[in-house]
Formats: structure tokens, sequence, C-alpha cells
């Protein structure tokens, strides 16, 4: 009762807030009325100037890496992204300090004396922001809607947070900052804040969409379609990246910087692969899914069980340069490939001689494989790192010369 009396008194101030308040103190032209929820997604995005990430059948999602010098709430976000669903939007999130875009991925790997020392001051000086920008952010919003209360968000132990929640016009604004961690701004509608976040498509819809996700091609390549793109920006997070886009596919709500809290994610990026699993497992368990873990060979005869079924498959390999340089060429090579046999003579040709692909352990990478051609023997590949990396391809001989031997599923 004592939660509930406060939880009213702050809902009655907030409710005389209007929305050039709102909008004034964000910094941002986000509302044009008291709802957001019924506006039109790609207006909502023309407006912020948040570029699209992704378009599937049934979602879509926008996200920004600002500039320096941009502001929301006075306070500098790393990153700002929105989820829509049937065109409108679903939940927004914006990223303060953190540990994985405050600490760049070049001074992590550094070994001259100046770039160490450099990263150094990042990661003292990430863990000082995050406290900063979580008690600059708690003001203003308690200043702006009056006093929050306490709640939590999410399924699962290690991907939930706690939050402070102040409820404005049926708009829940949850700041959350967990220690060392990073601090989030996340807004949704407070039915969903009230459901804690959570939301399951149920096996038979997920089932009727399988059917529909597998796309075989008249050239023989099987391709899974309606897989949403995260890019990971700047940072080493091609392990939460990955599993939020295949976690979201599968109906299970997900977010990368929440994943790479549970994976214990290093400063600037460096997951645990068993870290994420374990941590990501409750979340897909409450979701009706579960984690399969398997050692194959990367060729179409072993992906393809998986890829006929709808799942992507999660793969552990080293992404070297001489890997990516050949997996763009190749692509760009066999693009509007229609005639196979030409294809695969060509292929052969371009491989005579081809020196095997060798592993870098200091490029560790987790990808998908989401596709497979049983005539070529290729594989299609995706990377976390935004469209123009949504389908590569590689044959799978090569792809099993520079693969860690683990690929991981969430099925049914």
């Amino acid at each position: 009762m004592r939660w509930m009396l406060c939880f009213l008194a702050a809902g009655l101030a907030a409710a005389d807030v209007t929305v050039e308040q709102v909008n004034k103190a964000l910094g941002l032209e986000l509302f044009v009325d008291a709802s957001l929820w019924d506006d039109d997604a790609k207006a909502v995005a023309d407006r912020l100037a948040w570029p699209q990430e992704s378009e599937t059948t049934n979602d879509a999602s926008y996200r920004l890496y600002p500039k320096d010098d941009y502001r929301v709430l006075g306070s500098r976000p790393y990153s700002c992204s929105f989820l829509a669903e049937q065109a409108k939007p679903s939940s927004l999130s914006l990223m303060f300090a953190n540990k994985g875009d405050s600490v760049s991925i070049e001074s992590k790997a550094a070994k001259d004396k100046a770039k160490a020392k450099e990263r150094d001051s990042q990661i003292k000086d990430y863990k000082k922001a995050i406290a900063e920008d979580s008690k600059d952010l708690g003001d203003k919003l308690t200043a702006l809607f009056g006093k929050p209360v306490a709640d939590r968000m999410g399924q699962g132990r290690a991907t939930s947070e706690v939050v402070r929640r102040w409820d404005w016009n049926g708009h829940a604004f949850l700041l959350a900052a967990p220690k060392d961690e990073y601090v989030a701004l996340r807004i949704l509608s407070a039915k969903s804040a009230d459901e804690g976040g959570r939301s399951r498509v149920t096996d038979a819809e997920l089932f009727a969409r399988a059917k529909t996700r597998v796309d075989r091609r008249a050239n023989g390549d099987v391709i899974l379609k309606d897989i949403p793109m995260v890019n990971q920006g700047p940072k080493g997070y091609c392990v939460p990246a990955t599993w939020e886009r295949v976690m979201r596919y599968m109906g299970v709500p997900a977010d990368m910087y929440v994943l790479a809290m549970a994976g214990q994610s290093g400063a600037g990026g460096g997951t645990s692969i068993q870290g994420i699993a374990n941590g990501a497992n409750a979340a897909v368990r409450s979701g009706g899914r579960k984690i399969e873990t398997a050692s194959v060979k990367i060729d179409p005869a072993s992906v393809s069980k998986y890829i006929d079924r709808g799942l992507p498959v999660m793969w552990v390999m080293y992404s070297t340069k001489a890997y990516n340089d050949l997996a763009n060429s190749r692509t760009k090579e066999r693009e509007g490939m229609s005639d196979v046999a030409a294809w695969k003579k060509t292929l052969a040709e371009s491989r005579k001689g081809q020196k095997a692909l060798q592993p870098n352990r200091n490029e560790g990478h987790m990808c998908m494989i989401i596709g497979y051609n049983k005539e070529t023997g290729e594989v299609a590949v995706s990377d976390s790192w935004g469209p123009a990396f949504e389908e590569r391809w590689v044959h799978g001989a090569e792809a099993t010369q520079i693969s860690q031997g683990t690929v991981m599923v969430i099925g049914f």
C-alpha cells in the first residue's frame, strides 16, 4: 500500500507536465502529442534523425551512435535506439556511460605505452561517468516528473534490471544503473512496464513464422529471412549483439547491453561464450525456448538441419582480415548468381592453390550462419556490423578453417 501511494503521488505530479516540457527537458523532438505509441515509427525516426537499423515482417529498429556533442537530458548518450512493432513505436533505449562504448576497442588491444595509458584512463573514467550520469539523469527526471518509484524489469536474474520509474501519460521512463556496467534510460508503455517488460511469442505463432522464414531461392541458396540486425557499434560486443538478434528472432526480448552484463563482458568488449549462455538461459527458458550447443563441421550438410527448421546458428570463429577480405570479394563476385554450374566452376577455379585460412586467437568472434547452398558447398554468414554485413558467402571448407568448432542454437 505504501508503494502504491508513492506511485500515485508521483503520477499525479507528472500528469500536469506538458509535451513541450518533456521535449525541452529531453532535448529531443520525441513527442508531438500526449501519446507516442500511436505514432508512425518512421515519422518518429525522421524527427529524431535516427537511421533505420533493421526491418522485418513484424518489427523494425532504429539506432544512432551519436557524435560526442549529442546530448539527451544534458548528458551524452553513446547509443540511441528504438524498436517498433507493426509500424508503431514499442520502446526506446538510450545508453549513456557504459563499459562497452566508453572504452575504445582499439585502446583495449593497445600494446604501446601511450595507448595502454589511454586505455587505463578510459577504464577508470567510465566508472566515474556511470555514477555521474546516474545522478544527473535521476535528478532531471525527478525535477520533471516528481519522485520515482523502485521497480524491476526483465526476466531471469542475470538479465533483469532494478530501475527507478517515472510515469507520464501512459509512458514509463525507466532509469537503470547497475554498478560499473551502464546507465540506461528506457521509455516504454506503462502497461509493458507493469508487466516487467516481458513478452512471449506463442509456440504456435513461432512455428507459423518459421515456415515463412526459410527462403529457398531458384539458384539453390537456402536463406533465413526476418532476422533483425543489431549493429554492435565501435565496441567488442559481437557476442551480446548476436545473442540479441537471435533471441528477438525467436520471440524473446533482449538487449545487447544487458546481455553483456549477464556475460560479464570486459570493458570495451570481450565476452565469455559460456557466461552469456548461462546468463541468458533463464530469459530464454522463460520465453519457452531452449539453448542447444554442438560441435560441428561448418558445411551445408551440418547447418542445414538447423536452417531448414528456421533456426539461425550462432557460430564461434576467428574473424581474421584474410577471412573478411575473402568473404567480401566472394560475396560481391557471386551477387545475382543464377547459373549454378557456371558459379561452381568459377568457385573451383578461384579456390585452386588458395592458401588455407589461418586462425588467430586475437580475432575471436561470434556471428551467425543463416543459410547454405548444397550444390556449391557454401554457407551464408551474418555479422552484427550493420546491413552491409547481413549476408556474406564463403565455402564450407573455408569456414571450417577458421571455426572454433562450437555452434549454439536457440530452439523450440
